[in-house]
């Protein structure tokens, strides 16, 4: 075990635990980690698939994650329409929500990402990433993740999710 893996340790057993964002998509998830204090997000990969309903290894990824990581929730990016209603993909995440809930038997929040993949674009433009797709889906995972992070530090309540709409 390495001096990180013993800080890493240290932190979890007096309760600093991590929190997992996902930016789910048709083919790929981007992820994200918190820091174990939940300052900062991080990006950690992209897991790709090769068709949209096949999704036991990205099941089964995201919870080996999910343990490496010691997270103790998720934060799922919920892509509402931009007038605020519930599309083809919000409601492709409100099954993924239940699929990851039954394999890692963690909560898993729904955060409104609209225009969180503008925001990625803009950021690796500002950094000078010429192949956005290679990332835009991780960075995407960071800002949800941050997002939710920042919300909660500031100790805002983190907004419900009215999935019954439409």
């Amino acid at each position: 075990m390495t001096e990180s893996d013993n800080r890493q340790q240290s932190l979890a057993d007096r309760g600093y635990r991590r929190v997992l964002g996902l930016d789910y998509g048709s083919k790929t998830v981007g992820v994200a980690v918190s820091d174990p204090l939940r300052l900062t997000a991080q990006g950690v990969e992209i897991i790709r698939r090769k068709s949209e309903n096949k999704l036991r290894q990205t099941l089964a990824r995201i919870s080996e994650l999910a343990s490496d990581y010691q997270a103790e929730a998720i934060v799922l990016g919920f892509p509402r329409n931009m007038n605020a209603t519930i599309g083809e993909r919000a409601r492709a995440a409100i099954e993924f929500k239940a699929m990851v809930e039954r394999r890692t038997q963690l909560p898993v929040i729904l955060w409104d990402e609209r225009l969180t993949t503008v925001a990625a674009d803009q950021v690796m433009d500002e950094t000078g990433v010429r192949d956005h797709k290679k990332y835009v889906d991780e960075i995407a995972a960071m800002l949800i993740l941050q997002g939710y992070l920042d919300r909660t530090n500031a100790g805002l309540p983190v907004p419900e999710v009215n999935i019954d709409e439409e």
